[in-house]
């Protein structure tokens, strides 16, 4: 027996363009009809959007943790189905579980836990995020410098190995502990190589993107900026147009006027995209956790380590969408297209209406996903 289900009275988001006076009929979750809401099906039954968006699902690149854990904490399976979940539950359909910098034996367990992840059928898992250890002391940020060395013939020859097998890879390195031949071998290999904790010069940063490097992490945050004689990592992102950048629209990371300056100077075809960079309080309620043995507090939308370092994000991805719109200044379809088509397209990943996950539900004033909507719909269609 067939299940139709029909979205009407409501805007809807394709990955291009938030479009009026539409409507969608997904038969068995595949599209049976997406076009003028008058001449939409009458049959199913009908979900009435009240003004809300629907679109297929956000797309995070960058996520640490959730539902009261990190990946670093315990990289198993059920660590990843957790912090799947718990994103789920705020409108992410795919997403990179995002291992910080930590020890060999931790990077191996993260790699086989994403493996058997993707073999067991988790959904939404779309690959892994290294996101270290080979970095810069330098700009280390939240991770731990004791952790932190280059790259190896043996670390070289696992990430290889990974990328044979994982969807996807994303490995944040920078040039002080990777080599450009490093680079070069990771991306032809199809590793999605992203620059990040990092101060290298801008003439660096320029090789390295001509070498593979196809994308930078956190734009603005742990990195080499842009001076007046010195542009840095943040000049030869926006000027090198094979980069995409990921950025964390939370008014703490970067301030909205930045954001806005980097959004006209980018240029393409790369884009800058949204990153939670989501910690283990996504989804869940607490006031502190750890990361290895260091304490994080979360306070006022805030996570720091006990000096004041900034530790991750307390942010979903629907609050920067409204970040981009409300404070920045970008119109909505772009800012959907940040969190959204826009990474998907730099993982190779097809976006639009008919995924398994989706679809969700944006509230209209885009303060939030509307929480197990997706669930109820589908238990009312059956």
């Amino acid at each position: 027996m067939t299940h139709i289900v029909t979205y009407r009275n409501g805007r809807f988001f394709d990955g291009t363009n938030v479009l009026d006076g539409h409507a969608l009929a997904l038969e068995d979750k595949c599209v049976a009809f997406f076009g003028p809401e008058d001449q939409a099906p009458r049959a199913g039954m009908t979900i009435d959007l009240e003004g809300d968006i629907l679109f297929p699902g956000f797309v995070d690149l960058q996520v640490n943790g959730g539902d009261g854990i990190l990946l670093n904490t315990d990289p198993s399976v059920s660590t990843i189905e957790r912090i799947a979940t718990a994103h789920r539950s705020l409108g992410v359909t795919a997403l990179l579980p995002t291992l910080i910098t930590d020890t060999p034996d931790k990077v191996h367990a993260a790699i086989a836990a994403t493996m058997d992840a993707v073999r067991a059928g988790v959904p939404g898992i779309a690959g892994l995020h290294l996101e270290g250890p080979h970095l810069s002391v330098a700009r280390k940020g939240a991770h731990d410098p004791a952790l932190i060395r280059p790259m190896e013939a043996e670390d070289l020859s696992g990430l290889l190995n990974a990328a044979e097998t994982l969807p996807l890879l994303k490995l944040t390195v920078a040039p002080e502990n990777v080599t450009e031949e490093q680079v070069h071998t990771l991306n032809r290999a199809g590793v999605l190589v992203s620059l990040g904790h990092t101060d290298a010069s801008y003439e660096t940063c320029r090789r390295y993107f001509a070498s593979g490097a196809r994308c930078v992490t956190h734009l603005f945050n742990a990195m080499s900026q842009l001076g007046n004689r010195e542009p840095g990592l943040v000049g030869a992102a926006l000027a090198s147009g094979e980069a995409c950048a990921g950025l964390i629209a939370d008014t703490v990371h970067v301030h909205p006027e930045v954001i806005r300056t980097a959004w006209n100077a980018k240029t393409g075809p790369g884009r800058i995209f949204l990153v939670s960079d989501a910690m283990a309080v996504a989804g869940a309620d607490m006031t502190e956790f750890k990361l290895g043995d260091r304490l994080i507090n979360r306070q006022d939308g805030v996570l720091t380590l006990s000096d004041g370092t900034l530790a991750g994000a307390d942010l979903d991805l629907a609050t920067a969408v409204n970040t981009m719109v409300r404070k920045v200044g970008v119109d909505l379809s772009s800012a959907l297209q940040m969190a959204t088509s826009v990474p998907a397209s730099l993982i190779g990943l097809d976006y639009g209406f008919g995924s398994p996950l989706g679809p969700f539900r944006l509230r209209s004033d885009l303060s939030g996903v509307r929480s197990n909507y997706l669930r109820v719909g589908l238990e009312k269609s059956a």
